[in-house]
């Protein structure tokens, strides 16, 4: 059985929904008037055209204040959009090489790397041993290694090659140039 009145964990509890006796009650300019009951903290919200808001229902007495909640809440979802502008979403793409490349398709993974890391990606270059491969790993290394000096203009090395398995990786990602103040 749901309530009709469950609250969302990010919504504030205003006016009548408070169920407090007494809270300590701030003004929109940060004035305190002191605790004062539900009613007599109603009354005066009503009185000033504000809604009360409890902002602080865990404290001991509660803390509630005084604020037009409209323009509250308009201001927070202003806020969450532009944070939300201001992210970037970083995506690992993966290059997968082999111990055995031929210079062609080395050049030609090293551009596609190049371009993803233009981007502002981060690549995870990934050399995968079949079979008997896996005896000579010092040539996989060799060729990870190879890879990621013909990028070295343009990337930082994340993580350094690694064995896993049947597989060496490493993770490059784009140089941060330094702002100058």
């Amino acid at each position: 059985m749901f309530s009709i009145n469950k609250q969302k964990k990010d919504e504030a509890i205003i006016n009548d929904q408070i169920r407090v006796k007494e809270m300590l009650v701030i003004t929109d300019q940060g004035e305190k008037l002191g605790v004062l009951t539900r009613g007599k903290a109603l009354q005066e919200a009503d009185d000033r055209g504000l809604d009360l808001v409890l902002v602080s229902p865990d404290a001991n007495p509660p803390v509630a204040k005084l604020m037009d909640y409209s323009k509250f809440r308009f201001q927070q979802q202003k806020k969450l959009k532009e944070m939300k502008k201001n992210q970037k979403i970083i995506v690992v793409q993966e290059i997968q090489l082999s111990p055995v490349i031929e210079k062609h398709d080395f050049e030609t993974k090293a551009k596609k790397a190049r371009t993803i890391l233009e981007k502002g990606n981060k690549v995870k270059i990934t050399l995968r041993f079949k079979g008997r491969m896996i005896v000579h790993q010092e040539i996989g290394v060799e060729v990870i290694n190879k890879f990621i000096e013909s990028l070295a203009d343009c990337t930082t090395v994340e993580s350094p090659v690694k064995l896993d398995g049947r597989s060496l990786f490493a993770v490059v990602a784009p140089k941060v140039e330094k702002k100058e103040n």
